[in-house]
């Protein structure tokens, strides 16, 4: 009878450690946990710093042309672009 009862609590006490709902589980599901919120607080800040480039984008015609220029390589009529390269000396 004492055998029975010490196996199981052996039983008992592995499954509280590693069973689906253990210590161990536990852990790592709190780590997952953590890892979510981080991501979300950093895709909540992201989305908040495109909020905002969307409302300059709306409000400012300067800050669409300077979009413009820099994604798309924009122009205005007249303008000229140079293109200044490196390029090392030549000994004579």
């Amino acid at each position: 009878m004492e055998l029975l009862l010490a196996l199981m609590t052996i039983i008992l006490v592995a499954n509280g450690l590693v069973g689906n709902r253990g210590l161990v589980q536990t852990a790592k599901v709190r780590q997952e946990q953590q890892k979510l919120i981080s991501s979300i607080e950093r895709l909540r800040k992201l989305n908040r710093q495109l909020a905002q480039q969307v409302e300059r984008l709306r409000g400012d015609p300067s800050a669409l042309e300077e979009l413009a220029r820099r994604e798309l390589g924009l122009l205005q009529p007249g303008e000229q672009v140079f293109i200044i390269t490196d390029r090392e000396l030549q000994k004579p």
